[in-house]
């Protein structure tokens, strides 16, 4: 055995060498890989290789929100992930905003391409005009359609996985009503679902609002969102979005339907996504210096067992641990029992790295009790628990974990968010790691000069090489709910004028 193998045998090789607080982009880097969620491809950068551990995180996910939104009336499609030039070039406002993104196929074997093809970075293009084939009255109304499936978006900014990579997965739903009323609720209640996602089952609180004119999506009239946090740099991160697109894209590819005799009418859209960002999110808001920290309702095991070996009682030991699996899984937790021949503490930290939310440690003394010894991933905390009271205590100690794992995210969260009328003030809560409150005038120019103004004062006070600290801040989000906003209140940016909404700035990633 070679000196890694064995530095790896010993648990010397298998945890994090870095901690969260010291250095938060090598750490998380360092996670993915050595929790085996990750791994790079050899020739094409800003592309990962979503290994079991991710993308059965992903498949939990997915499945949930398939069965809200199947629930609700929405029923799953695949379009193709061509588009042609022309159909990308009819949407040019949409268009010119992915434009540099979009990668090109150009050639077939060794012949040119007469016309150059895109890899779909979004599908309004390509899903529309099937829209204008298939909707004809308003007995054909509404469709509601989603795809799960990759794009492409040929990112020059630094990739970082799950974050911003040039392909990743997503869901993408597109809608088509016949009033304006239908779609402007529709809109609303797919975000109620991202944000179930994320607090319900990913434990990681969020921040619903609409987005400014400046950040909205290119072809909607408005934007929806759910804006994530991240304490140790700071940082928000936009979650997931949901836009009413008006008639904007109706117009375009003449999607429209029959509303009385000899009479057509432009139907109403939206569009919504959300992406394989949400396990960035989650691992951001909840790991530790130790690895992952899965919040139970999304973690694919929930629970490993390990026997703690004494010699004459080895049988014994195993069977009460294939034992106790049995029970747990009938009664509907996701179990996995490691019997390999690593010593118990090599056990540990490997499951601890992976953020297995609860282990289950059995002995020759647990037997004799008729008990076994659990213990909380996320908090270290360990009890005994009989065994004839293990099928209800441990339902409940997986609730009980969500809910401590949300609300330290909260209070964090909560901590970090500040309140700030003027600039040099919401500067002062900006360099502090903080997301700002602040009242806004809600117009572009503004918002050009303040992530540009605070860009520099950044840059000035503590130079280019900290790059945590330094950097733009921009508009997050509108929040639904507003503050008191006295009449008067002029706008932080110092543009003179009076401020229209309580308005959340910050860094983002």
């Amino acid at each position: 055995m070679d000196t890694k193998a064995q530095q790896f045998q010993k648990g010397e090789d298998l945890g994090l060498t870095v901690k969260r607080a010291d250095n938060f982009s090598d750490w998380f880097i360092q996670l993915l890989t050595k929790a085996e969620l990750i791994d790079y491809t050899a020739d094409i950068s800003g592309c990962y290789v979503f290994r079991p551990n991710s993308f059965a995180l992903w498949e939990s996910i997915s499945r949930h929100f398939d069965d809200m939104i199947k629930k609700d009336g929405v029923k799953n499609a695949y379009f193709p992930c061509f588009v042609s030039k022309k159909a990308l070039e009819a949407e040019a406002e949409n268009f010119e905003g992915f434009c540099p993104e979009v990668a090109w196929v150009t050639r077939s074997g060794d012949s040119e391409l007469e016309v150059p093809i895109a890899l779909r970075p979004t599908s309004e293009t390509i899903m529309y005009p099937m829209f204008s084939k298939w909707i004809r009255s308003h007995r054909d109304l509404p469709l509601r359609v989603n795809q799960w499936c990759n794009v492409v978006r040929w990112e020059m900014k630094r990739c970082v996985p799950f974050l911003r990579s040039r392909e990743f997965l997503w869901q993408e739903g597109h809608s088509a009503f016949a009033t304006k009323e239908e779609a402007d609720k529709e809109v609303l209640q797919i975000l109620e679902f991202y944000r179930a996602i994320y607090e319900d089952l990913l434990a990681v609180p969020v921040t619903k609002g609409t987005k400014t004119d400046k950040e909205k999506f290119a072809g909607a009239d408005y934007t929806t969102t759910v804006e994530g946090f991240i304490a140790p740099n700071g940082r928000a991160i936009q979650a997931a979005t949901s836009h009413h697109l008006g008639q904007n894209f109706s117009k375009v590819f003449d999607i429209g339907f029959e509303s009385a005799p000899k009479t057509k009418s432009l139907v109403w859209q939206n569009s919504w996504g959300l992406s394989t960002r949400t396990i960035g999110v989650m691992i951001m808001v909840h790991g530790d210096d130790k690895g992952l920290r899965l919040p139970p309702r999304v973690a694919p095991t929930q629970i490993v067992i390990i026997g703690i070996p004494k010699k004459g009682k080895e049988d014994a030991i195993n069977e009460a641990c294939d034992n106790l699996a049995t029970l747990l899984t009938k009664n509907g937790m996701r179990v996995e029992v490691d019997k390999r021949d690593n010593k118990p503490g090599w056990k540990y930290n490997y499951w601890e790295l992976r953020g297995i939310p609860l282990r289950i440690e059995i002995g020759a003394m647990d037997l004799e009790k008729k008990a076994c010894m659990v213990c909380r991933r996320d908090n270290g905390a360990k009890q005994s628990i009989p065994m004839d009271d293990i099928v209800v205590a441990l339902p409940k100690l997986l609730d009980q974990i969500h809910d401590d794992l949300f609300a330290a995210a909260k209070a964090l969260k909560t901590e970090h968010t500040k309140q700030a009328t003027t600039f040099p003030e919401f500067m002062g809560h900006l360099n502090q790691k903080n997301i700002v409150l602040v009242p806004f005038c809600c117009t572009g120019p503004c918002e050009d000069k303040v992530k540009n103004r605070s860009k520099d004062e950044s840059v000035a006070a503590k130079g280019e090489e900290e790059i945590g600290l330094t950097g733009a801040a921009k508009s997050l989000c509108i929040p639904f709910v507003q503050p008191d906003l006295p009449e008067g209140t002029l706008c932080f940016g110092e543009c003179g004028a009076a401020a229209k909404k309580w308005c959340l700035f910050g860094r983002s990633y």
